[in-house]
């Protein structure tokens, strides 16, 4: 008489139980596929129709309210020849600068001078402390920090100006946000200020899981600190890096609260990005159609900016894997 292990038994058992299951390798059961309606519901309702319907309107001329008047692509035509947009996206790469390049550089030399010197000379209590006032200025509300910098970059009595004046160099006083001239450069200024915090907790976040050992033999080697973190600290959090400027791109293309409580796209279009200019189209000139296709235009960059980076993401980490 043939026989059956215990174990083997068992494991019959096991895979009859799970038999609706799974089904095979890679297959999953119908009932995987609910936990994913609650969240895919979610997505069409906030994104999905809201984009739909912003498209649809691009497509029209309407002032809010009253009949919608179907004019197909006259929106987008006129909008590839308004002046105002392509200096608003002319902006936006000031906006790239000021909100990704800047702060990203900064931020890992940052992150990398707290975590291999500040934390090991002075402890983690004082690396964090300070990563915390870097980060500071991302929890301050818009409107506050507008407020501040507005208050401090004032032509008259304007803490910036008076300063200039104290020690000598008051011909170097400006009018910082009503000046065409130095509008972009102020605000950009600001921006690295905010954004700067952002980089350097994630990066720091990131160092957390590199092995200690690796700094610690490339300093038996006699490795100084710029050399430890061209070979190991870029080299180990590189996907962090991806992220940052990634999320910080995105951020930038749609930058909106800075530009309307320092300058509101001023002086003329000085300042002006995508964001504000749809949003002046909307609500201040009922333009709505005209809105929508500037709000679209910006939507597509985006997700083409984002199929990029992920691309060149994954790119660099097959060839990382390659090695």
């Amino acid at each position: 008489m043939a026989t059956t292990s215990p174990s083997r038994a068992k494991t019959t058992r096991a895979k009859a139980s799970r038999g609706g299951t799974r089904t095979g390798i890679g297959e999953r059961s119908p009932v995987y596929w609910l936990y994913l309606v609650p969240g895919g519901l979610l997505f069409a309702a906030v994104i999905i129709v809201p984009f739909v319907m912003n498209l649809g309107l691009s497509m029209a001329r309407w002032p809010g309210v009253g009949d919608i008047t179907w004019i197909g692509f006259d929106n987008y035509t006129r909008l590839f020849a308004d002046d105002t947009f392509w200096t608003s996206f002319r902006n936006s790469v000031a906006m790239i600068v000021a909100m990704v390049i800047v702060p990203t550089a900064i931020g890992l030399v940052l992150a990398a001078v707290l975590f291999d010197v500040v934390g090991k000379r002075f402890g983690n209590g004082t690396a964090s402390a300070l990563r915390a006032m870097f980060y500071l200025p991302q929890i301050l509300p818009v409107a506050v920090a507008g407020i501040v910098w507005g208050w401090i970059l004032r032509p008259q009595n304007g803490a910036l100006n008076t300063l200039l004046e104290a020690v000598g160099l008051g011909d170097l006083a400006q009018n910082w946000l009503g000046d065409p001239s130095t509008a972009l450069p102020s605000v950009m200024a600001i921006l690295v200020w905010v954004q700067i915090g952002y980089p350097v907790v994630i990066f720091m976040a990131a160092l957390q899981r590199v092995d200690p050992d690796l700094y610690e033999a490339a300093e038996l080697d006699g490795a100084g600190w710029w050399r430890r973190f061209r070979a190991i600290t870029i080299a180990q959090i590189r996907p962090e890096m991806f992220v940052v400027a990634l999320t910080a791109t995105i951020a930038a293309m749609k930058v909106f609260g800075p530009v309307y409580v320092l300058t509101g796209g001023g002086p003329g279009h000085a300042t002006n990005v995508p964001s504000y200019f749809a949003y002046q189209n909307f609500f201040e000139r009922a333009n709505v159609g005209y809105g929508a296709a500037i709000s679209t235009i910006l939507t597509l960059i985006i997700i083409v900016l984002s199929i990029i980076f992920i691309r060149f993401q994954a790119a660099s980490e097959r060839k990382e894997r390659g090695r």
